[in-house]
């Protein structure tokens, strides 16, 4: 059965941020991510889930100056002290929020960028990264992010990110999946996952192309994770969309699976 993890950036926005913890553990879900949690008290959100039950599935690193735009430091040169410190802050975070996966944003790159420069940059970051978590079985993770959202987005493939693994070689570094970007780019889902599986430390899911709950358009999630079931895949799923119109009201897709479980333990 799949774990769903409430995206807390995303859903549940009709409250403020450390309401939703208490939204989301009441409309059923055991599990929590979020954008970036550093404008809040970190003793705070970890009463909070420990309040609700929730387990802090992921969050991602400092972005940098996101209301200017920037999309992450990983991939920047000349902003590694920059990059270093945002690892000890959410590190600091992660520990008080029992947090086991951390997501290091690669960042938007000038069109003129010297691209092998960028990725001897990232891969460098990561490796820094993942040698400050380790110690505290954290895994780091690196997500191929769609040209149509964020243009200029370094990393955009699959193939590409477990290739940036390989080489940095860190047994705590994964890839993050979200489905609704990599059908954007490349498609063939479930092949690629598969392809990839053992490397692909978490899930994120949104309908495509709206970015809205997982229900309508062009991938058929219920067929989606079937197959993921199938594969043996335990982690958690990430529900990064855009309700459409209140969160709970669109959560008609999910009770399906609730009741499953149910079933699923009544016999």
């Amino acid at each position: 059965m799949p774990k769903f993890a409430a995206n807390l950036s995303f859903l549940f926005n009709e409250v403020p941020f450390m309401a939703r913890f208490a939204a989301a553990a009441a409309a059923g879900f055991r599990g929590v991510e979020y954008l970036f949690p550093y404008e809040e008290d970190k003793q705070a959100i970890a009463q909070a889930l420990r309040e609700n039950g929730l387990e802090n599935v992921l969050f991602n690193l400092p972005p940098g100056d996101w209301a200017a735009g920037e999309r992450g430091l990983g991939a920047l040169p000349g902003r590694e002290q920059e990059f270093q410190a945002g690892v000890a802050l959410a590190l600091d975070y992660a520990m008080a929020a029992g947090t086991k996966h951390l997501h290091a944003l690669a960042g938007i790159v000038p069109a003129d960028a010297d691209r092998d420069r960028c990725r001897q940059t990232f891969a460098a970051n990561l490796r820094y990264a993942c040698e400050q978590l380790a110690p505290h079985g954290i895994t780091l993770l690196i997500e191929p992010i769609n040209t149509r959202d964020m243009p200029g987005y370094f990393l955009n493939y699959q193939k590409d990110a477990h290739a940036l693994l390989a080489e940095v070689g860190a047994p705590n570094l994964k890839v993050q999946m979200d489905f609704y970007h990599a059908q954007i780019m490349e498609g063939d889902i479930i092949r690629t996952f598969r392809r990839y599986q053992p490397d692909v430390g978490h899930v994120q899911i949104a309908s495509v192309p709206e970015r809205h709950e997982p229900d309508l358009g062009e991938l058929n999630y219920p067929w989606l994770f079937a197959m993921m079931d199938d594969a043996g895949y335990d982690g958690w799923i990430g529900c990064e969309y855009r309700p459409r119109a209140a969160t709970t009201d669109g959560l008609a897709w999910m009770r399906l699976y609730q009741a499953r479980g149910k079933d699923n333990k009544a016999r």
